[in-house]
C-alpha cells in the first residue's frame, strides 16, 4: 500500500532522515515511534506530500507519489492541534474539503452527516461552534474532516498529545475503533510508547532518523533489537555482571556477564509461581516500595542491581524496606545487548544440557 523506498531528507546541511525504507499494508495501523526530534514526524509529511525528499521515492498503491502536490495523494490528515477553524460551525468545518473540492451542496450535507455519525457526533453538535466542543470532540471533529474526503490513507500526527491522561486513554481506543471499522490505512505517530502498543498492528521506532526495528508491539517489546528500543520502550532494570553470573551459575542458560543486559519490570517476581517453577532465586534487600493502588513497585538490590518490579495489592503481605526478599527470574527473558553496537544478542543465547 504504501512504500518508503531509499527516502533521504535533508534541511540545509542537515540530514533529518539519512535513508529510510519502509512498508505500510492495506488497512494496516502503523505506528512511528520515538523521541522528539528523531525524524518520524518528517517521514510523515513526506508522505503528506508537505515535505519533498532529496532522495527516493515514496509509492503508493505502486504508483509513485513523490512528485505530486498533497491533494492529489488521496491522504487525510489529523494534526497535533487539530488545525480546526474556531469561527466555523462542526458542519463547516468537517464540510471544508468537500467545499474546497467543489462538492455539490446536497452531496456535501449528506457526506457531513453520515461521517458524523459515524464518529459520534450528533445533529445538535453539528450545529455548534467548534470552540464550545471538549477537546475529544474537536479531534472527532478533525477525523471526520479528514475521512468526509474518502481518503485511503489517514495520517494521524500526535493528535492525542494536547490531552489529559485519562482522555488519551478513552480516545486512542475510539480511534482504533474508527479505523478498523473503515478499514483504513493508518500511519499514526506519537512519542507515547503506551500509545504505540496499545493501537498498532505494527511499530517502527525511530532514533536520530533511522528505523531501530520493525515489528508487532509484543515483539518490539520482548524482542527489542538494539539497546535503544529497550531503553525506550517499557521499563526494565539494568543487570550487573554479578546478577547476570548468578543468574549463570543456578541454570543451564548461557548469558553474557559483559554484555549490557536488561530484564523487564513484570519479567521479575517476589513469588516463585510468577516464574511457571522454572526461575531461578536471587537473593537481595529491598531498598524501596512504592504503593500505586493496584499494584507497589519494588526496588530489590541483588549483586549490585536494582531490580524494579510490579507486585499486585491483594491484601497478602509484603517484605518491608530493608528486610530480605527473593527475586525469581528466568534467565530466558533477560535482553542482551553488545556493548559496542547496541545490537541485541539473543539469537547467541544458547541453552546448554547437562550429561
Amino acid at each position: 500500500m504504501i512504500r518508503f523506498e531509499n527516502i533521504e531528507v535533508t534541511f540545509g546541511d542537515f540530514t533529518a532522515i539519512p535513508s529510510l525504507d519502509l512498508q505500510v499494508e492495506p488497512g494496516e495501523f502503523f505506528t512511528l515511534l520515538g523521541p522528539s526530534g528523531c525524524g518520524k514526524t518528517t517521514a510523515l509529511r513526506t508522505l503528506a506530500g508537505f515535505i519533498e525528499p532529496s532522495a527516493g521515492e515514496v509509492y503508493v498503491d505502486g504508483k509513485a507519489v513523490t512528485r505530486l502536490p498533497s491533494d492529489k495523494r488521496q491522504v487525510g490528515m489529523v494534526f497535533q492541534n487539530y488545525a480546526l477553524f474556531p469561527s466555523m460551525s462542526v458542519w463547516e468545518n468537517i464540510a471544508f474539503g468537500l467545499r474546497v473540492r467543489k462538492e455539490k451542496p446536497a452531496e456535501s450535507d449528506r457526506l457531513v452527516r453520515d461521517i458524523a455519525r459515524r464518529v459520534d457526533l450528533s445533529e445538535d453538535q453539528l450545529r455548534k461552534n467548534v470552540a464550545e466542543l471538549s477537546g475529544g470532540q474537536q479531534q472527532r471533529v478533525a477525523v471526520a474532516r479528514a475521512l468526509v474526503l474518502q481518503p485511503k490513507i489517514l495520517l494521524l500526527d500526535e493528535p492525542l498529545s494536547n490531552l489529559d491522561a485519562k482522555l488519551r486513554h478513552q480516545l486512542r481506543q475510539q480511534l482504533k475503533d474508527l479505523q478498523s471499522e473503515f478499514g483504513i490505512t493508518t500511519v499514526y505517530v506519537t512519542h507515547d510508547q503506551d500509545e504505540a502498543l496499545a493501537m498498532s498492528d505494527r511499530v517502527a521506532v525511530f532514533n536520530k532518523g533511522v528505523v531501530e526495528q520493525i515489528g508487532t508491539p509484543q515483539s518490539i517489546y520482548d524482542e527489542s533489537a538494539t539497546e535503544f528500543v529497550c531503553n525506550f520502550i517499557g521499563d526494565s532494570s539494568r543487570l550487573t555482571a554479578g546478577f547476570v553470573a548468578e543468574l549463570n551459575r543456578q541454570s543451564s542458560h548461557v548469558l553474557d556477564p559483559a554484555a549490557n543486559s536488561y530484564l523487564r519490570v513484570e519479567k521479575a517476581s517476589l513469588d516463585p509461581a510468577g516464574g511457571n517453577g522454572s526461575a531461578v532465586p536471587v537473593q537481595g534487600t529491598v531498598v524501596s516500595k512504592t504503593y500505586h493502588g493496584l499494584h507497589s513497585r519494588f526496588i530489590v538490590r541483588c549483586h549490585g542491581a536494582d531490580i524494579r518490579l510490579l507486585v499486585k495489592e491483594d491484601g497478602g503481605t509484603h517484605p518491608a524496606t530493608g528486610s530480605q526478599a527473593t527475586v525469581y527470574v528466568q534467565p530466558s527473558h533477560v535482553l542482551q545487548y553488545h556493548p559496542e553496537t547496541g545490537v541485541s544478542l539473543r539469537n547467541r543465547l544458547q541453552e546448554v544440557t547437562s550429561l
